[in-house]
């Protein structure tokens, strides 16, 4: 096949040297030894790749490939120490219909780089077209206005390191930002502040531990890039959901540097982490990459294999058929103009040796995968037997860390929420639905409301996963935060240069009759007790709970729910105390104080609603305000909106660890997301004479109150009672 045109006539070869070894085509990347550093690289169409050695000046000497096995460039380069800077020019075919983009005047970034040094500029010579003109070839050098891959040789002391390995059971997640967390706290250093090393710190890894948490989650921390079109807004990408280099922590988060002190640095924190028992899950985001659409930039994938990586709109095989001409048109359903062909040996490949990377090298504990589905389609259709699914269950290293779904894409059809396979868990974007609707009064009835809290049999039950395999919650860092949600009807993303089209409309908030911040203090009162309502709800209910960060806090957006682009305060943690909801803060740490102290609140197996032993009460009991159990016709009530859940604990169904009876205190929990006060009556049972008030959003109700059965008590208007047998 020829070159069209001849990439000879666009890249000048001028400096290219051949002193490289033949080397080896395993493993994928660099790997360097005292006497050379062996260069890898998958481009199976590609007919000469180089590699490209930066020196501190910038000066580039080219290095080509001899040597070519099973679609794997390669060869050794002696004399290239740690710390190299380097990158790939692949020269071949230039046939965009036919899904084969080569262009030997791009810098490409390593697939396995294990560290990337700079950024990206946004310039024309980043796009391997011709400005303005997609089917003809740029031959802009791209090399001034992309990052460099990096050689790395870390010698990080681990120590007696370990995972936590806390039980789904008993797991509390936190979701967080790495910059975003401590980007303005005063207890971190300031040269810390935002980066790995001051996630290290005790302020950070005390305060987790002290609110209740035991697993961090991260927003992308592989190397990413901000979209073009963003920066015409003058944004830059925050969230980080632009991955381009999934074996390098992302450089920006490093305090030390980017020659490679970043993975350093990253598996400080992780080992700070899991000193403190907390767990570090990552999220992470294979479903597309970093270079978009067919459009975008030519910056590594594209240039070495774009018709492998990604997937079409039509069958491959017909791209460039000359009596069938075919436009080569990406397959999207992520929404970021691409999307990653998890079927493609190659691609599979490379998730499946960065997710092993992530775990065996870097000590991670787990992996919460972004729009999940779009990895799991087979021909283009959704598939639970898929390659990825299939390989991760059996992998010995990847199939007992936590594994965490994103049950959808952006596709009608990626919906799948309760249907992966065991042993994954899911975002349960049901329960957050449910609980939201439930707490602003729009839930029409209960019915569902106690299905989210019992744990969501409906979607997990039957095919053999446990209550644990929701992942409940209310906020996520994509809409609103908590604070807001009870402060806001509408978005207001104007700030993010859209017009406010963009983020979604179905936020199922309450503003509580003032939109936005109010000096008004009765509506103050009740949007701080709301918000503690969700919390304490989310922390009772079975499953694990997610927390976002600084909702616990009253952590506030202004009313953005789309602040993927705000990299400054409108998405850092504000820890001033000043406008601090510290009431929130002290229910959330009491409410998950107490579902760590007791079992009974954190259970792995399903309630039956029938005794755990015989003459025993039920493991689960509905109650009505009245100290009934609740009836048919009040689950069919769509005006009710205040019941009771009481959980036996004496026993539970659940043994413990050498098959003994456990037993527990009982609870019972009552909500009234309604308008009103109600009066209620506490049912009489042979087995629970006696409890006490353990946590409180009722004002009137204090903590430490003592109740007895048969007796009453008024339940305020929006709020929450949690009592514990005594």
């Amino acid at each position: 096949m020829t070159l069209l045109p001849d990439a000879s006539t666009i890249w000048n070869h001028d400096g290219e040297t051949r002193d490289v070894w033949p080397g080896r085509h395993y493993p994928l990347g660099t790997t360097w030894s005292e006497e050379s550093t062996n260069f890898a690289v998958h481009a199976p169409a590609a007919e000469a790749v180089w590699v490209c050695l930066f020196d501190e000046a910038g000066t580039e000497q080219r290095h080509r490939l001899s040597e070519h096995t099973l679609g794997v460039w390669h060869g050794a380069i002696p004399g290239v120490q740690p710390g190299a800077r380097y990158g790939y020019r692949a020269e071949g075919p230039w046939q965009p219909d036919a899904g084969l983009r080569f262009n030997a005047a791009k810098l490409l970034l390593d697939p396995y780089a294990r560290a990337v040094s700079g950024d990206l500029v946004v310039h024309d010579a980043i796009y391997g077209h011709a400005p303005g003109d997609p089917a003809t070839i740029s031959d802009l050098d791209s090399a001034p206005y992309v990052p460099r891959s990096v050689v790395v040789h870390d010698s990080f002391d681990w120590g007696d390191d370990s995972s936590p390995a806390h039980r789904w059971r008993d797991t509390v997640i936190y979701e967080m930002h790495v910059k975003g967390m401590t980007a303005l706290h005063d207890r971190v250093p300031e040269e810390l502040r935002g980066t790995y090393a001051g996630l290290a710190t005790p302020a950070v890894t005390d305060y987790l531990r002290d609110l209740g948490i035991t697993a961090v989650e991260l927003l992308p921390v592989h190397q990413f890039f901000s979209e073009p079109a963003l920066a015409e807004h003058g944004l830059v990408n925050y969230w980080g959901y632009n991955s381009l280099g999934y074996f390098a922590p992302h450089n920006a988060y490093s305090s030390a540097g980017d020659r490679g002190e970043q993975v350093g640095e990253f598996k400080h924190m992780v080992k700070a982490f899991h000193a403190a028992g907390l767990e570090v899950i990552l999220d992470v985001v294979y479903n597309h990459t970093a270079e978009a659409g067919p459009l975008g930039p030519t910056l590594s994938f594209r240039g070495l294999d774009d018709l492998g990586y990604y997937q079409r709109a039509v069958p491959p095989e017909t791209l460039g058929v000359a009596d069938k001409p075919t436009p080569d048109i990406y397959w999207d359903v992520t929404g970021c103009g691409n999307t990653v062909d998890a079927s493609h040996t190659p691609s599979l490949r490379l998730i499946l040796d960065s997710l092993r990377y992530w775990v065996t090298e870097m000590h991670v504990d787990g992996f919460r995968f972004d729009l999940m589905s779009a990895l799991t389609r087979t021909d283009q259709v959704v598939d639970m037997d898929s390659h990825l699914l299939a390989a991760i269950g059996q992998d010995p290293v990847l199939r007992h860390v936590k594994l965490i779904a994103e049950p959808w894409d952006a596709s009608m059809d990626g919906y799948r929420v309760g249907q992966f396979p065991p042993p994954w868990t899911e975002w349960n974007d049901q329960y957050r639905d449910t609980m939201r609707d439930f707490w602003r009064g729009r839930s029409g009835g209960v019915r569902t409301v106690a299905t989210r809290l019992a744990g969501s049999s409906d979607l997990y039950a039957d095919d053999g996963r446990s209550p644990y395999a929701s992942i409940n919650f209310v906020t996520a860092h994509d809409g609103f935060t908590l604070r807001d949600l009870v402060s806001y009807n509408e978005k207001h993303n104007e700030a993010n240069g859209e017009d406010n089209r963009d983020g979604t409309d179905n936020n199922r908030s309450w503003n509580h009759g003032v939109e936005g911040e109010t000096d008004d203090p009765g509506i103050r009162a009740v949007r701080r007790r709301q918000a503690a309502n969700l919390m304490a709800t989310l922390c009772f209910s079975s499953g694990v709970p997610m927390l976002t960060a600084g909702d616990e806090r009253g952590r506030t957006q202004r009313g953005n729910n789309n602040a993927y682009g705000q990299d400054n305060e409108t998405s850092w943690i504000d820890w001033r105390p000043d406008d601090a909801w510290l009431d929130v803060y002290e229910i959330t740490k009491t409410a998950l104080r107490l579902r760590r102290e007791h079992p009974v609140l954190r259970q792995r197996h399903w309630f039956e609603g029938r005794p755990t032993i015989k003459g025993g009460i039920k493991d689960l009991i509905w109650v009505h305000p009245s100290g009934r159990e609740m009836a048919a016709e009040d689950w069919n009530d769509d005006s009710c909106c205040t019941f009771g859940m009481f959980l036996n604990g004496a026993p539970l169904r659940s043994p413990g660890p050498r098959g003994e009876q456990v037993r527990d205190r009982s609870f019972l929990i009552w909500l009234n997301a309604g308008p009103h006060d109600v009066d209620l009556t506490l049912p009489e049972s042979q087995w629970v004479h006696r409890g006490e008030v353990v946590l409180s959003t009722n004002a009137d109700v204090a903590v430490g109150t003592p109740v007895v059965a048969g007796g009453s008590l008024q339940l305020q208007a929006h709020s929450v009672l949690v009592l514990r047998q005594t």
